[in-house]
């Protein structure tokens, strides 16, 4: 593989402009696509083999037109105190608001509004009432005219001194990640510049990895329809996209660098960096991109979608890396390199093998060498505690109670509670495949549950075989008696009876993501622990890496619990509301820090690797590890900690929980893991941390990510022969 990198890096460095040129179209063939394809939904929502799931599909069957997947609106409105919404000033007020809705603008794309003094959407004490507004389109299909209008329509019930609040999915928009995500991207700019010292050399990764996200976000805006993707499957894609981006420009360009410190020519030394780091960043993005698939094996498609839409992303940086980054390389000339060390550098040189000059990744892997116990104990019991809030996580979906106080939904979300009781914002729908009896039967059993405030009579279809129960629990959706009162409906109905609606469904994607995650981790792990035994040559090495990752992720979930499930710190991170932890979060965050802490055990060990079968001992491999690579892993996870980071400013809760947890995750796996368990483990073990059966090492093939194959095919063409073996070297 070495060699073939070699040919490829130094072949895109000699056609600059044709390499150059092809990515350029690229970008702006998908930016052309994206300009012209309609605007993303918000993707529909399925949980195949789930009862949730499957009431709603019986649901679209059975009464057509009522599972449509059109937004909703509640316009709540609240009388000042001392009056009723009943009080005929009000009324008229309500009234408007219901007319204004009907044949104002935005009319065209609602289906229904109900009136509440008709439909009984009015509390007990008649302070509150509501009105149901459902739309043709969803959320984000809306257009702005219709989402104004909406907004706007109880501006004069407000004049007249009534509350007027909205809530539903109606009023939905595109997530925002103000301006956290371009402070992200300039800490990540000015870590470069310090790294590298040369603002050419900082900004080549920063232009790369935007081209590989520009041509992956619009590519995936191009396909958002056609594939039914998310809202926030872009956002999620820039998110890694960016990240893994800038490290593999950073890990070609600092070796790169470093080829040119040992007197090579420029275009040897851009082939040698991209056969030897980009050996590196393959297999790095190769762990990125199983991690990520393997979400496939949740079996819910959204977030199938969403992981091979962010794959596909990190295919991209890779290709980018490995092509476009020596073509860049070929255009800035010397002016990679500091203005002091130029002349040095491309002067005599610096002599082959000359000894470079201890840095501070030397001084801390000899530290670590000199007290590998202490160093241990004290990342395993560190990262332990920080984890033990993991053993209390909650888990849920977020609903108009988890917003920000001030925004509307979430004031109309808490009128609700008040006036109608905290189980309103989540009834439940109970589907009965039966005839009348069988769903007077079943709504009198419900009644008689602890947990129920009320119980609507059945609505037969027209056929009259099937019928809707609407339930209201007593406690708030995200209660766990909301749960145990849907599994008790469950458990005493046949298969003929089904509950369905938001909270179930929501019950029913936490229980299929829980039940999915073992098997996801033994997928993952295991696919990437041969792909890292291809690399390392040794068992222990891989087995170590995985061990460090479950500790660091651990790790991580406790400290999102502490944040965002208990509200330690949450006015530091804008956190307004604490709740249960994001369905998908322990999942999604296990594939992608996964992916993500193997970039630095692969550059980072593949080093020591390199060393080793060079020769030196393992105590001397793993500072030379340290010595070249320490400074690029530190600067790489400053980036992505700082790119991470950057999402938490979003106003959508998931992607704001999501950006903090991949930015502490990265924390704790980069410098407790990999920068001190990793060296303190390889001391401890010494040459057994590379050893491997002889059997085994003659079944697995050798992907040579060390570069000695290159080496040797170097060496033998420096011979008398040399001219003609270089040239087939480099023919391509």
């Amino acid at each position: 593989m070495a060699t073939f990198l070699y040919r490829l890096g130094r072949g895109a460095f000699r056609r600059r402009g044709l390499v150059a040129l092809l990515w350029v179209a690229l970008l702006f063939a998908a930016g052309f696509g994206a300009a012209s394809a309609a605007a993303p939904t918000s993707g529909s929502f399925s949980i195949p083999g789930t009862e949730a799931q499957k009431a709603f599909d019986l649901l679209d069957k059975r009464f057509p037109g009522m599972a449509a997947d059109g937004a909703t609106a509640r316009i709540v409105i609240q009388a000042p105190e001392g009056a009723k919404v009943t009080d005929p000033g009000p009324k008229a007020e309500v009234q408007k608001i219901v007319s204004g809705l009907k044949t104002g603008p935005g009319a065209a794309e609602i289906s229904s509004v109900a009136d509440p003094y008709e439909a009984k959407a009015v509390s007990q004490d008649g302070s509150t009432a509501y009105i149901s507004a459902k739309y043709n389109v969803s959320g984000m299909e809306l257009k702005d005219a219709t989402r104004d209008a909406l907004k706007d329509s109880g501006e004069g019930a407000k004049a007249a001194g009534l509350n007027v609040q909205i809530g539903g999915d109606a009023l939905m928009a595109a997530p925002e990640t103000g301006s956290g995500e371009i402070i992200g991207i300039a800490v990540a700019a000015i870590v470069l510049v310090i790294t590298f010292g040369s603002l050419i050399a900082a900004g080549l990764p920063l232009l790369t990895a935007l081209i590989g996200v520009g041509i992956g976000v619009s590519s995936i805006t191009a396909l958002a329809n056609v594939l039914d993707l998310g809202n926030t499957t872009a956002t999620l894609a820039t998110m890694i996209g960016l990240a893994v981006g800038i490290d593999y420009a950073l890990f070609i360009v600092s070796r790169y660098r470093a080829e040119l410190a040992e007197g090579r020519e420029r275009d040897e030394a851009a082939g040698r960096a991209v056969g030897t780091a980009g050996s590196a960043v393959v297999f790095a993005g190769l762990t990125v991109v199983i991690a990520l698939v393997g979400l496939a094996v949740v079996n819910i498609p959204m977030l199938t979608k969403m992981g091979f839409a962010a794959a596909g992303t990190v295919v991209i940086a890779v290709l980018v890396a490995l092509t476009l980054v020596p073509a860049i390389l070929a255009f800035a000339g010397k002016k990679v390199l500091p203005a002091g060390r130029k002349s040095r550098l491309f002067g005599k040189g610096k002599p082959a093998g000359a000894e470079k000059k201890a840095n501070g990744g030397t001084r801390w892997a000899r530290f670590v060498l000199r007290r590998p116990v202490m160093v241990l104990l004290a990342g395993v019991i560190g990262l332990g505690v920080i984890a033990i809030p993991a053993s209390k996580l909650e888990m849920g979906l977020p609903d108009d109670g988890a917003q920000p106080v001030s925004t509307t939904q979430r004031q109309a979300y808490d009128l609700l509670s008040d006036g109608f009781g905290p189980g309103f914002n989540g009834p439940l729908m109970v589907v009965v495949d039966g005839d009348k009896a069988l769903a007077d039967k079943t709504a009198d059993r419900i009644k008689g549950l602890d947990g129920v405030v009320a119980v609507t009579p059945p609505t037969l279809n027209e056929a009259g075989d099937a019928a809707v129960i609407t339930v209201i629990p007593k406690d708030r959706p995200s209660s766990t008696h909301t749960e145990e009162l849907v599994h008790e409906i469950r458990d005493g109905s046949g298969d003929d009876v089904l509950v369905t609606g938001a909270t179930a469904m929501n019950i029913d994607f936490s229980q299929k993501m829980n039940d999915a995650l073992l098997p996801y981790l033994a997928l993952v792990v295991g696919l990437a622990f041969l792909l890292l035994m291809l690399v390392f040559r040794s068992i222990l090495v891989p087995l170590k890496a995985a061990l460090g990752f479950l500790l660091s992720v651990v790790a991580a979930l406790g400290a999102v619990v502490a944040v965002f499930q208990w509200g330690w710190l949450g006015s530091v991170f804008g956190v307004e509301q604490t709740g249960p932890i994001m369905s998908m979060m322990p999942i999604f965050m296990v594939g992608v820090v996964f992916g993500l802490a193997m970039d630095y055990e692969v550059f980072l060990v593949t080093r020591m690797r390199e060393a080793y079968v060079h020769g030196e001992r393992p105590g001397q491999a793993v500072v030379t590890g340290f010595q070249y690579s320490a400074r690029v892993v530190v600067a790489a996870a400053v980036i992505m900690i700082a790119v991470f980071a950057g999402f938490i400013g979003a106003s959508e809760q998931m992607v704001k929980m999501i950006g903090f947890g991949l930015a502490v995750a990265v924390f704790f796996d980069a410098f407790v893991v990999r920068m001190a368990i990793v060296p303190a483990v390889l001391a401890l073990l010494g040459h057994k941390a590379w050893w491997l059966p002889k059997w085994l090492d003659r079944l697995l093939p050798n992907v040579d990510v060390e570069g000695e194959s290159l080496r040797k095919h170097l060496e033998s063409a420096q011979s008398p022969e040399g001219p003609d073996k270089d040239r087939e070297l480099v023919s391509a």
